[in-house]
């Protein structure tokens, strides 16, 4: 003696999932001159980049975050200071 209509179970919704973003793809040189060629500009890179920080922390001195700036250089010198009074 069923009662009424049966109850159906809904089908699941599919969730929508992000999708990973990928960057894109280097392949790599083969030839020595040019795995050389890339090693050697990977390695100049990093020093301009360093180079670039140590000039900005000159020019923004209040920024403390940077190694270099005007309260570096003002330290340095008080610790030339004091070691040339020690020698004396």
């Amino acid at each position: 003696m069923a009662q009424g209509v049966t109850k159906k179970a809904k089908l699941p919704t599919a969730k929508p999932t992000q999708r990973k973003q990928t960057g894109a793809r280097i392949i790599k040189p083969k030839k020595p001159a040019l795995v050389k060629q890339n090693q050697m500009k990977k390695k100049h890179s990093a020093g301009l980049a360093a180079m670039t920080e140590k000039a900005l922390a000159g020019k923004a001195g209040h920024l403390e975050l940077l190694r270099g700036g005007k309260k570096d250089k003002i330290a340095e010198k008080k610790g030339e200071k004091k070691k040339e009074e020690g020698k004396k």
